[in-house]
């Protein structure tokens, strides 16, 4: 049985992405695994580059870096972020424990900051208090799959789909109207946004989509258009 605490902490992470950036790699899965437990889907880096990339790339509701990393150290990775202007909340993981390793990290724009060995309940807590900050209301969540039309990517599971554009618009357009049967005509104006174009322009895009998704996913309503199913269904 949970704690009210547990449980609140897992609601928080429902439809929320994080990002960790940790060079141990067995700490790092162990994250990974604590973190979906708590509803969170997950992103792993391991050396400071690629957590930067990552985290430029966007769609994270925040970010665990650690602080010592190889090829570039969290100190350069969180300046580098702020310098460009990306403001997701970043909670900082270190062995270290001084009071200027701390400041430091604060001033450069840290959220938080835990220090090695940690509880993971502490943790999930602590970033539980930063996410709940931030809204995801650019989040489009439904069952299973997570479309961010800010960083224009889609996930089902912690699996990211790879779309074309038009797949993207289709699925966030479809996600947006759960449960609605949508008319080829809508789709047209709506996500082609040429009106007069030909139907089967959306029939093609939807056997792709359809590929990619698995089956079941998006229904065809006889005589009206596509579906794709609402959580209550």
């Amino acid at each position: 049985m949970t704690s009210s605490a547990e449980d609140e902490t897992a609601a928080t992470g429902m439809g929320r992405r994080v990002l960790v950036v940790e060079d141990e790699v067995r700490l790092a899965r162990l994250l990974g695994v604590a973190l979906r437990r708590a509803g969170y889907g997950v992103d792993l880096a391991h050396d400071g580059k690629s957590g930067l990339r990552l985290a430029k790339a966007g769609g994270h509701d925040a970010v665990i870096l650690d602080l010592m990393l190889p090829g570039l150290s969290g100190y350069r990775v969180l300046q580098e972020l702020r310098a460009n202007g990306h403001d997701v909340p970043v909670l900082m993981l270190t062995a270290k424990d001084g009071e200027y390793d701390e400041l430091d990290a604060l001033e450069l724009g840290a959220d938080d900051y835990v220090t090695k060995p940690f509880s993971t309940l502490v943790l999930l807590a602590r970033l539980s208090n930063l996410v709940r900050r931030r809204p995801s209301s650019h989040l489009q969540t439904l069952g299973r799959m997570r479309v961010d039309p800010v960083s224009h990517r889609a996930w089902i599971d912690d699996t990211e789909l790879t779309l074309s554009a038009r797949e993207f618009d289709l699925l966030a357009y479809l996600m947006s109207v759960p449960g609605r049967a949508v008319p080829k005509q809508e789709l047209l104006d709506e996500v082609w946004n040429e009106p007069y174009a030909a139907a089967n322009l959306v029939e093609v895009s939807m056997v792709g989509l359809r590929r990619k998704l698995g089956a079941g996913v998006v229904e065809t309503v006889r005589n009206v258009g596509y579906r794709i199913a609402s959580d209550d269904q």
